[in-house]
């Protein structure tokens, strides 16, 4: 099978990671192969931060709520505002949003093709995180990908199915789709007690 679509069709969020560290080798490839992530006009308006500092790591998790693995490693990509306004491009500009997004799925894919589990966190203070990583003015960090090792993770009583744990399924097969002649469940009337 192509080992692209392989790739594409077996990486998943990875919402458990253990402690055990990246080797900086794979964590360089996983940056390498985010410079090739496709950018509209080629224009290159995102950067990247590498963190692999525990301390920082911590700091990040404070102001972001929405980070539920403890990564070893986070890449932060930033939009370059003040690159973007050379260009004349407004800063709500929807190509410097789908540059943030093809580059996380650039780094996604590289990291599952190295073995390790990551996922993105986008729930986080702009300010706080701009604080912790002291970044220049014009620099916003608009995601964060999350590295680290997935940690096999299976909820009480669920089963596995074959080499698979419960984290790792997609949600289709978590709950598959209902028969095709199965009845539909009747509509509950709600009342409301509001005058």
């Amino acid at each position: 099978m192509n080992s692209v679509l392989e790739a594409i069709r077996t990486r998943r969020i990875a919402r458990a990671l253990t402690t055990e560290p990246i080797a900086r080798p794979d964590f360089e490839e996983v940056l390498k192969a985010a410079r090739w992530a496709p950018s509209a006009g080629n224009r290159r308006l995102h950067r990247f931060i590498a963190i692999q500092d525990p301390l920082t790591l911590r700091l990040l998790r404070m102001v972001t709520p929405g980070m539920f693995q403890r990564p070893v490693a986070i890449v932060v990509i930033c939009i370059d505002r003040a690159k973007a306004a050379s260009f004349g491009m407004l800063p709500n500009a929807k190509g410097l949003y789908v540059d943030v997004g093809t580059a996380a799925q650039t780094i996604l894919l590289a990291a599952h093709s190295l073995g390790l589990g990551s996922g993105v966190v986008t729930s986080f203070s702009q300010a706080a995180v701009s604080a912790v990583l002291n970044l220049p003015d014009g620099l916003s960090p608009e995601m964060f990908v999350c590295l680290g090792h997935a940690a096999p993770v299976q909820p009480p009583g669920m089963p596995t199915r074959g080499h698979l744990t419960w984290q790792s399924l997609t949600q289709w097969e978590r709950f598959p789709k209902m028969p095709e002649n199965t009845p539909p469940t009747p509509a509950r009337e709600v009342t409301s007690s509001r005058p």
